[in-house]
């Protein structure tokens, strides 16, 4: 009898001083997980239409609108519970709701991205080989080079004319659409190719597209399968060859999103990072209803390639709207944000067993454990990271642990083990309380990304329960 009293007497110790014992979806009630499912049939319709930035702009205006949101008007003055949106460039959209509390006492902003790695197209694309026609591109952000070939691709984006309109391109995509993709050498004749490290068997200039082998008619004029897509461009889109020098125009995987495993637990598609955590940070703005503080999401553009220029988390686009917004309330704006508080809203690799050795056990991030709170990125010695304070850290874990939201801490990986960063540093730049917090994805940068349907569900519950 002493023996059981005294084991349950260690038991009740270990529960009291041990790192918490994230259970997985043992822990996570049936009503969550059927809430789960349910979220996530919204969130693979968006998948669908958002897969370069100004279509999930376009499709994030939509859902706005639809929930009451409308254009922010800077000649308005805004009260408790009012709902706008701010668009800059077609590429960064900006959902807040009006907090009760005045805005010196801060903000609170779920900021993610919408960007993911692709090839993009070259200024001068289109060429012809050997009675092929190709497309010559430049991949966008980290990628593994050999995973781009051999799959079905569709071609997104914008032509922009020197008239000053725009056509706007998506093939690809329906059924009976054509695709396109990046050939490979077969294995018979691969011997040397299958020599080289993976980083170097398929060279960047080689993600050349097959798009057209068909000659225009049968004159003796050259190039005549080059004219002859062109003209199939010009009687469909009225894009002639110098339009692609004022063209964004991008391929990107043609399949759709997809239940994973024989239990439908799990998400695979396109695009994962970060719309994984952009479209819960949306939806957490669309349902969050008079907010004791002031509720922004901001969904932003070129994350995967360093967050610069007019349309990336460097932009002042963010700062510029709290100055106006302060001023009109009397305020200075870096006052707002210095009472500010940020969830940066991004991935984390999932614990992946086939590839456990780039992983430490005890600081990685697990797909069905819920969201996942990451303090630093960076790099080894922790370079180029935003690193959250304690205080902060203890502000979170308590929201979460009240909400009874799933979640677990994580790093990317072993120290040594490569790295990568978030749009958290910018922010924080600025002054404000920020933490990246996420949802584990498995093949992170693939075409084909998997994430969890609860994980999923958990990061909305998190950024709501921070908005409201």
């Amino acid at each position: 009898m002493d023996n059981e009293k005294e084991t349950s007497k260690t038991a009740q110790l270990k529960e009291k001083l041990f790192v918490r014992n994230v259970k997985g979806l043992q822990s996570v009630s049936s009503d969550d997980i059927a809430q789960a499912d349910e979220f996530a049939k919204g969130y693979m319709t968006f998948l669908n239409h958002a897969k370069i930035e100004r279509e999930a702009v376009a499709t994030s205006v939509q859902i706005a609108r639809e929930n009451g949101f409308t254009e922010y008007d800077s000649t308005k003055n805004y009260q408790a519970g009012d709902r706008v949106y701010v668009v800059n460039r077609k590429k960064n959209i900006m959902l807040v709701v009006f907090g009760r509390q005045p805005l010196d006492k801060g903000v609170r902003f779920a900021i993610a991205h919408i960007d993911s790695p692709r090839l993009d197209l070259k200024p001068n694309p289109l060429y012809e080989t050997n009675e092929l026609a190709m497309f010559k591109t430049h991949y966008y952000g980290g990628i593994k080079k050999y995973q781009w070939t051999t799959i079905p691709l569709a071609l997104h984006g914008t032509v922009a004319f020197k008239d000053g309109s725009t056509v706007n391109v998506t093939v690809g995509e329906e059924d009976n659409d054509p695709c396109f993709c990046v050939t490979d050498l077969l294995p018979h004749l691969s011997r040397e190719q299958a020599t080289q490290p993976l980083s170097k068997a398929i060279a960047g200039e080689n993600l050349n597209v097959l798009i057209g082998s068909r000659p225009f008619d049968d004159s003796k004029e050259a190039e005549l399968v080059k004219l002859n897509i062109l003209n199939i461009l010009f009687e469909k889109y009225g894009i002639t060859e110098e339009d692609f020098l004022s063209a964004e125009l991008t391929l990107v995987p043609a399949f759709k999103a997809r239940d994973i495993g024989f239990d439908r637990s799990m998400i695979g598609a396109y695009g994962h990072d970060d719309k994984v955590c952009a479209y819960p940070a949306l939806m957490s703005a669309v349902n969050t209803y008079n907010p004791e503080y002031t509720a922004i999401t901001i969904l932003v553009d070129k994350e995967e390639i360093g967050s610069d220029g007019n349309t990336g988390m460097q932009s002042a686009f963010m700062e510029h709207f709290i100055n106006e917004i302060a001023e009109k309330n009397g305020l200075k704006g870096y006052k707002v944000l210095d009472n500010s508080k940020c969830l940066s809203a991004d991935v984390n690799a999932g614990f992946d067993p086939t590839y456990s050795s780039a992983f430490e056990q005890n600081n990685s991030s697990y797909i069905n454990r819920g969201v996942v709170i990451t303090k630093y990125t960076g790099s080894g010695g922790k370079y180029d990271t935003s690193d959250a304070s304690a205080e902060y850290m203890a502000e979170i874990r308590n929201l979460l642990d009240k909400e009874n939201i799933q979640w677990q801490s994580g790093e990317l990986g072993k120290v040594d083990g490569g790295g990568g960063g978030t749009i958290a540093k910018y922010v924080a730049n600025l002054n404000v309380d920020v933490v990246d917090l996420g949802v584990p994805v498995l093949s992170m940068h693939a075409p084909l990304e998997v994430i969890s349907k609860t994980d999923l569900y958990m990061a909305y519950r998190a950024f709501k329960a921070f908005f409201q």
